[in-house]
């Protein structure tokens, strides 16, 4: 408990001290590592010798005592018998993240590994949300840090009113968790008013009646706007070091103050009195916070409010973003739900660090800081790495489980037989066209046409019922090389025939089908109809529900067949000058926009057969290549930018696939793709972690008098909306783009960013690695709508496009390497079989094995109770039962697992998890 050292009838002042460690910056992380190993040892010096009474706040994150034990390894035994004391207080977080540039799931995760690590050192798992330097925060957090065991938030961005220190937050499902708000100068407020930590030339410490008077000021101004009896004094700022002149001069004043009581605390004591007393608060926050920065200026610096959103962080350094979904959608739609099938379907062991590393090396990256593009370049270099080691290892994980998973299938190869299995990731079973690259053996025979020009592998292809499967070939690359890796071997070449088909599959929710690939006699065709295909004319093509037209300049003009609803100028591209840094989209006064409705556009087509046709559009926009900051306008000097997009359309697809590439070679810029809805709403939709959220289409009418401008773009995990009564458009991205606007114009605009260029680094004179120059590649999806969307079948298909679908193949050497030896014990699979099946409108973000047992995590996107099941279908997984638990795995309530089927209702937004084992 809190130590108090005076009497108990004035108003308690709990002193928090800490620092705000942004573990990389301005500097990267060897560089600020050296400042923390200092700080640290002096902290613990003076908790050891009574000169700070303690506890010392971690600034929220974990991590910090890893870092600093990495460094000082024989400081361990002290580290941790202060922990154990209630000196230092450790976590939640493990890594202080972004809220909007990462996943909900690894939100949890963070804060599950922070709070794991904290009891790990000995100290009480934190029960503060700690969220003072996020930009922005989502509406699904209350939530979460209550399904973590964490019941109050002390916040301070995306929140305006600097009236109140106290709110009760009411999160997307109705959680409410009573908040503290910092003051103007957030969490280095009493730094800033009291320690004078603006001026730098001036030592407060020499000036003890100054500093009373200050002391004196800012209590008195935060007691007038504190609800509750308790007052939170945190003394904390960026990469600043707790004082102890500055704190003897404190308890000294206090102890001479009738008004208030000095209490020696962490920010879990003062929750505790915020709790107590949470029915005096009068101030009411819900959902999503995202106040730009207000008008409150102040003709003195401390009068001003430092309240700054900074949303161009969503944007900045895209290939930043990218790498981040690449690796979660790794870990939690492969590495995770397939380890967890193989160990249920075959008792296989997979040993759990690997997963361990790969999230903490990915949970390094999502410092807020970090994730969200903002510092110095070498800090975002040393991000590469730990992606790649993330990637590697989930990678790596997700080819052995289903590798295993595939050669346990029954059934041997001959020499002129190749089995491939394709994996499915999503709670869903899977219906539709996809395309596979075949490994085509080179021994295998080819044929020819016409008289011998480009010969081709000749095989047939025979679904797991035996039957043979048409396919369109789309491509070949021939003679190419793999490793085959044996434990007592040398590595071996295999070498194929890359063939690349498009075929209808079936696969189970979370699991495989089998093909068997067969070689076909010498010169003999083996060829499927290529007619009807899909396209209508040279610049045109269609499906049952869809219809799309190129236009001359490269724009595209889509109907959709069941409504008869035609939207224009899709795909327009358009490009404008960024003179900001990471943190903004930095607005040119001399600006000069362009739009590719009035470039060339070449038009190909790529392939065109009854499973896949595929387009080309090659867009040319000249731009200006540079902005001229000595002369404040774009270049008077003009570049080629060429815009290569692939439009693919399959048979029974509803969106329209598209692929764009671009060879970046311009500067100081920001590219959308602009989707005209045609629609006439007011309000759109977009998702982000675990929620969907509707936002207004207008900007507030008082923008033109705030500080920090509303900016039309705001954040999406995967997609946006907008919609009318009977029409609409949703544009869904496979992970990384994460900026979106509907703009206030006729005709709705949605406006998807794809990348923005900036040379302006915190603290430098400009750097290159901002301008994102050379090759980039998105991937998203154009969608018409009939009305309001399905969300869950848009969050779903941001999950398929992020993960795709995975082929093992397998020929007759490789089946011993992944049965074992001898393929002794190795259980026969059937087939086509999946782990479990979701029934229902929830939407999973984790299956993954915990211990003995397999844990499920599910969300409800609607703003209504809904209810799901899940269907456990590998006849080897055999729960002895089901619970409801928390984030941490700590049970709620049994549930019943009647025939092999959980069923679940979930309140409007609600997430649960549940745990089957």
């Amino acid at each position: 408990m809190a130590r108090s050292t005076a009497s108990t009838q004035k108003r308690r002042v709990h002193y928090v001290p800490s620092t705000h460690w942004d573990r990389e910056w301005h500097m990267p992380l060897m560089g600020f590592r050296f400042g923390l190993v200092q700080l640290l040892d002096r902290v613990c010096a003076a908790l050891e010798d009574g000169t700070l009474p303690g506890p010392f706040q971690t600034d929220g994150q974990s991590i910090l005592l890893e870092d600093y034990l990495e460094i000082r390894p024989d400081r361990r035994a002290q580290v941790e018998r202060l922990c154990r004391a209630g000196k230092l207080a450790v976590g939640p977080w493990y890594s202080m993240p972004d809220e909007f540039t990462v996943s909900g799931e690894a939100i949890v995760r963070n804060l599950i590994i922070g709070r794991a690590q904290a009891r790990a050192f000995g100290a009480g798992a934190a029960c503060a949300g700690y969220v003072p330097d996020m930009f922005g925060h989502n509406s699904q957090l209350p939530q979460i840090f209550a399904g973590c065991g964490i019941h109050a938030v002390i916040l301070w961005r995306g929140v305006n009113d600097e009236t109140r220190r106290n709110f009760l937050w009411r999160g997307a499902d109705g959680t409410v968790l009573p908040c503290h708000k910092f003051a103007r100068q957030g969490y280095g407020a009493y730094q800033a008013h009291v320690g004078r930590a603006h001026e730098p030339n001036r030592l407060i410490e020499d000036e003890p009646e100054a500093f009373a008077q200050h002391l004196e000021k800012w209590l008195g101004e935060e007691a007038a706007a504190t609800d509750v009896d308790a007052l939170l004094l945190h003394d904390s700022c960026d990469h600043q070091e707790w004082s102890p002149r500055r704190f003897a001069m404190l308890v000294e004043a206090l102890k001479k103050s009738d008004r208030y009581e000095l209490v020696h605390s962490s920010f879990d004591d003062y929750q505790r009195d915020l709790i107590a007393q949470q029915k005096r608060i009068t101030g009411r926050l819900e959902g999503e916070l995202r106040d730009p920065g207000s008008a409150i200026w102040g003709e003195q610096p401390l009068e001003a409010s430092m309240q700054w959103l900074i949303p161009g962080v969503l944007s900045s350094r895209v290939r930043l973003k990218q790498a981040n979904a690449q690796c979660q959608t790794l870990l939690t739609q492969w590495a995770e739900p397939f380890t967890a099938f193989a160990t249920a379907a075959l008792g296989a062991e997979f040993a759990p660090g690997f997963l361990d590393l790969a999230w903490r090396r990915l949970l390094q990256n999502h410092a807020h800081d970090s994730m969200d593009g903002c510092s110095v370049d070498q800090v975002h270099k040393d991000m590469e790495q730990r992606f790649d080691e993330c990637r590697l290892i989930a990678n790596r994980l997700a080819l052995q489980s289903t590798s295993q998973l595939a050669a346990s299938v029954p059934g041997e190869l001959k020499d002129d037989e190749m089995r491939v299995t394709v994996f499915n990731p999503l709670p869903r079973d899977f219906a539709g066209v996809n395309e596979v690259a075949l490994e085509i053996p080179t021994t295998w025979p080819v044929f020819n046409e016409f008289f011998g020009f480009e010969p081709k592998p000749a095989f047939r292809v025979f679904g797991a019922d035996g039957k043979e499967v048409p396919y369109q070939r789309l491509g070949q690359a021939m003679n190419r090389v793999r490793p085959r890796l044996r434990t007592t071997k040398f590595p071996e070449n295999v070498n194929s025939h890359h063939v690349s088909v498009a075929l209808r599959l079936a696969i189970p929710a979370l699991g495989y089908t089998t093909l068997t690939v067969r070689s076909a006699k010498p010169e003999t065709p083996t060829r499927h109809p290529e007619v009807p295909g899909l396209a209508t004319s040279e610049r045109g093509m269609a499906n049952e529900h869809l219809a799309v037209q190129i236009e001359a300049n490269g724009t595209l003009t889509l109907t959709n067949r069941a409504t008869g609803r035609t939207y224009r100028d899709l795909l327009t591209f358009e490009d404008c000058a960024d003179i900001g840094d990471g943190w903004y989209h930095g607005l040119a006064i001399n600006d000069q926009v362009f739009a590719s409705t009035a470039s060339r556009a070449d038009v190909a087509l790529v392939q065109n057969g009854p499973l896949l046709t595929t387009f080309r559009i090659r867009t040319v926009m000249h731009l200006p290549e540079a902005f001229q900051f000595d002369r404040m306008v774009r270049s008077d000097k003009f570049t080629e930018f060429v815009i290569d997009s692939l439009l693919s359309l399959r048979p029974g697809q509803r969106h329209l696939d598209v692929q764009t590439t671009v060879n970046n070679t311009v500067d100081d810029h920001r590219v959308r793709v602009l989707l005209p809805s045609g629609t006439s709403a007011k309000t759109y939709l977009a998702d982000t972690p675990f929620d969907v959220v509707e936002r207004p289409i207008a900007l507030r009418q008082d923008n033109h008098e705030y500080r920090e401008l509303e900016v039309e773009t705001k954040p999406q995990q995967s997609w946006t909306a907008v919609h009318d009564a009977r029409h609409g458009l949703a544009v869904v991205a496979d992970g990384g783009l994460l900026e979106t606007a509907v703009r206030d114009l006729p005709g709705r605009t949605m406006a998807l960013t794809l990348f923005r260029g900036f040379r302006r680094t915190v603290f430098t004179d400009g750097e290159p690695g901002g301008q994102q120059r050379g090759s980039l590649v998105f991937h998203y999806a154009i969608v018409p709508l009939a009305g309001a969307p399905d969300r869950t079948q848009l969050c779903e298909l941001g999950q398929q496009l992020a993960a795709g679908l995975r082929v093992v193949q397998l020929r007759a050497a490789d089946l011993p390497i992944f049965r074992g030896k001898a393929g002794i014990g190795i259980p026969a699979l059937q087939l086509t079989s999946g782990l479990l099946r979701l029934e229902g409108p929830a939407v999973v973000s984790c299956v993954r094995q915990v211990g003995g047992s397999v844990e499920i995590r599910l969300f409800n996107p609607h703003p209504r109770r809904i209810t799901a099941r899940l269907v456990l279908t590998d006849p080897a997984f055999k729960p002895a039962k089901a619970a409801l638990t928390d984030c941490e795995g700590n049970v709620n309530a049994k549930l019943s697992l009647n025939r092999r089927k959980v069923s679940l209702t979930l309140k409007p937004k609600q997430i649960v998890t549940v745990r089957l084992g």
